[in-house]
């Protein structure tokens, strides 16, 4: 595709590099810098496309990758490097390493997946339920075996990273989830379909950490990416544990706080009305209505 992976080197400056976190080592995207007089037109179109993967939405992000797929060269992730290397903030900068993130997953899925058949949203979602449905296709919830929760959290990192999980199947799951609550009579498909949004949300805001800034451990922001990443049926625990009202240091007022800028956050970096908007949304407001109940149940009030 024409950039290049390599391991941090000696010598290498933060403008000719980009830190793209921990797969199995850290990695880094590096490059030489070239004469900037020849290479200033090219520089205004890469900065245009970045410009425009910056302000996309998931589905126009893989469909703008898809159409550049052939301008993902060393230039533009030079490029890229340098300009998140001046962000002004750490939220801008953390933003910038998302995205390079999430174009080269979509570069890599093409590039594993041309010739192959692209599945659709059902088909996703049936591969992704596969380790919680029995050979007759019968729902086994809680699933019997304990393993099989963390392998569809993997697949669903897995194919988030790849552009798979768009709103289209964000939606497919939506609509089989409020059908299985109007139907009523199927509390294990309703619980299944819940926990694949669950672990949807937990991933995508995962991403970032907004726990540090400069040298400084923000508590509070550290805390609640803690219940963030934390299986749902682990949150009485662990917010018990860390809030003033229980054994902790954070208390309520703070949490509420964050969550609530977490939430602001959100809707700045998400599309208006989608299916993405809102999982992430609800999931941040699950979290507070669950401190809110444990709040009330300590302090004795209905």
């Amino acid at each position: 595709m024409g950039f290049q992976i390599c391991a941090l080197k000696n010598g290498a400056t933060d403008s000719e590099m980009l830190y793209l976190g921990q797969i199995n080592r850290r990695t880094l995207i590096y490059a030489v810098n070239q004469d900037p007089e020849e290479s200033f037109k090219k520089t205004v179109e890469v900065d245009r496309l970045i410009d425009m993967l910056r302000d996309a939405n998931p589905r126009e992000l893989q469909k703008l990758v898809v159409e550049n797929v052939l301008a993902f060269n060393e230039g533009f992730w030079i490029r890229l490097a340098a300009r998140t290397d001046t962000c002004k903030s750490e939220d801008d900068k953390a933003y910038y390493e998302e995205l390079a993130i999430s174009v080269m997953s979509i570069v890599d899925c093409l590039v594993h997946k041309t010739n192959e058949k692209i599945e659709s949203a059902t088909d996703i979602l049936k591969e992704i339920l596969k380790p919680i449905v029995d050979g007759e296709g019968e729902i086994n919830w809680p699933p019997r075996d304990p393993e099989a929760l963390k392998v569809m959290e993997k697949d669903i990192i897995q194919r988030e990273q790849e552009g798979q999980l768009d709103e289209g199947f964000l939606a497919e799951v939506s609509a089989q989830l409020r059908q299985a609550k109007e139907d009523g009579d199927k509390p294990g498909l309703e619980a299944m379909l819940q926990k694949v949004l669950q672990l949807y949300a937990s991933s995508i805001l995962s991403k970032r950490s907004y726990a540090k800034k400069g040298e400084e451990i923000l508590k509070t922001e550290q805390f609640l990416e803690t219940v963030i990443k934390a299986p749902e049926k682990e949150w009485n625990k662990l917010l018990l544990n860390g809030m003033t009202v229980g054994k902790g240091e954070i208390s309520p007022e703070e949490l509420y706080a964050v969550i609530k800028k977490r939430i602001e956050r959100t809707l700045i970096r998400t599309e208006g009305g989608s299916y993405r908007q809102r999982i992430l949304t609800e999931y941040l407001k699950g979290i507070q209505s669950r401190a809110v109940e444990i709040v009330q149940a300590l302090q004795g009030k209905p």
